[in-house]
């Protein structure tokens, strides 16, 4: 029984081979079918968000299991294999538990710490669990994976300090505003930087957007997605006094917010604070609107240092994720090791109490005459001998099942006493769809 991954991600292959094989839900259950029709894929868990696509199977064997896996994916996603073959990655035994966790945990995420990720594992093995392409070993495997992505969060603090711009900007937003709730951000150009921080400041609670473009058609547009209103550039002065929250991004030569206006506006506001965003290159906004009292202006470079710093303490937290998961990782790895030892300690001592039982029926009859006393001290006579024969071979198999390759220990156990016949020998994969 052998673990593997192959998967593709934003580290290995470009965007344009990523969105070919992106695997949705009807895509995602044809892969499942086609490799459990191959006897050597017992176990399949697909996975694909937007930076992943990836396949977690056990296998009789690995190296066919790869051959598998990257054809199935391959025509399901209608590329050509060549074009896979050179950016998939595949990881086998410990290190397929071992990226996994690092996977969940979001430190082989493009933004180390996001959160998502572990909503979308989640996700992906209920799927694959309820659809029955799960056993044993993947049950636990993802279970197992979910406890330790939670473990990181909970923790590390990983998760916190924001380390993108416009997510660095709601943060300081809200160092100003206790609450978002009911204000009003003004979008100054209609780009994407600009539909992204606004994007966050309605997930933090900003209820009213109005967004001024030059080109008005641009603004209706950007509105539009945002239940906004769209004003004429020009009338910027009447809407800057209603504005909590001001983002600007609009790649003029100059710039378009000056400190008069800004003073003007607070005057209106009666010196309720106006939060400006510049994220633009070159400015859009006069840097001295910095000294008018109850104005906040933070630009690109203000922005990004928070967010490096950010970056660095997310950094910090990830090395003390990385131990978790080594601990873990080995955890499991001691339980893989566990699963294959106590069954064929079970079968061996099965069938040596069967030969036991077998031969000591033949032998009590033909002692013709022994009495009930003697018959048991015979009786007692063959268990001990069975017991003292299993003990040392069970104390090295429960050992090994401790250590690095134990597995070929106890493979050579059921070879060498003919245990492949039962116990955890030859299965079908409907008898084994059970949960860990």
């Amino acid at each position: 029984m052998h673990l593997a991954v192959l998967g593709v991600n934003h580290k290995s292959a470009p965007v344009e081979l990523r969105e070919k094989v992106s695997l949705d839900a009807e895509r995602c259950r044809l892969i499942s079918e086609r490799l459990l029709d191959e006897s050597v894929i017992t176990e399949v868990i697909p996975v694909s968000t937007c930076n992943r696509t990836e396949i977690y199977v056990v296998s009789s064997r690995p190296e066919v299991g790869r051959k598998e896996v990257i054809t199935s994916l391959a025509q399901v996603a209608d590329v050509e294999l060549r074009a896979l073959e050179g950016c998939v990655y595949f990881h086998e035994g410990e290190k397929t538990v071992d990226h996994l966790y690092r996977v969940v945990s979001s430190l082989d995420s493009m933004v180390v710490g996001e959160a998502q990720i572990l909503g979308q594992i989640k996700e992906a093995y209920h799927s694959a669990h309820k659809q029955e392409t799960t056993s044993i070993m993947l049950n636990r495997l993802f279970r197992h994976a979910l406890e330790v992505g939670k473990r990181v969060r909970t923790d590390t603090r990983i998760g916190e300090n924001p380390v993108s711009v416009s997510s660095v900007a709601v943060e300081m937003v809200k160092k100003v505003y206790d609450d978002l709730e009911g204000r009003t951000a003004l979008l100054l150009g209609a780009g994407k930087m600009s539909e992204l921080t606004a994007t966050h400041l309605i997930a933090s609670g900003i209820t009213n957007v109005i967004v001024s473009n030059r080109t008005f058609s641009r603004a209706q547009e950007m509105a539009q997605k945002f239940d906004g209103q769209p004003v004429a550039f020009n009338d910027l002065p009447d809407y800057l006094p209603l504005s909590d929250v001001v983002v600007c991004s609009t790649g003029a030569p100059h710039y378009v917010i000056r400190k008069g206006e800004v003073e003007r506006a607070l005057h209106k506001r009666h010196n309720k604070p106006i939060f400006f965003i510049d994220i633009a290159v070159p400015r859009d906004i006069d840097p001295g609107v910095n000294d008018v009292y109850n104005a906040f202006l933070y630009d690109i470079d203000d922005l990004n240092e928070v967010a490096a710093a950010n970056a660095e303490e997310r950094e910090k937290e990830a090395r003390k994720a990385e131990k978790i998961i080594q601990q873990e990782v080995g955890n499991f790895s001691q339980w893989v090791s566990s699963l294959d030892a106590i069954p064929t300690i079970t079968a061996l001592r099965e069938k040596a109490e069967g030969i036991k039982d077998s031969e000591l029926e033949k032998t009590l009859k033909k002692l013709d005459g022994l009495s009930e006393k003697d018959a048991n001290r015979v009786e007692a006579m063959a268990t001990a001998i069975v017991n003292k024969i299993l003990h040392a071979p069970t104390v090295e198999l429960k050992k090994a099942a401790n250590e690095r390759g134990g597995y070929m220990y106890v493979e050579s156990m059921r070879r060498l006493f003919g245990l492949n016949g039962t116990g955890k020998g030859k299965h079908r994969r409907d008898e084994h769809r059970s949960d860990d």
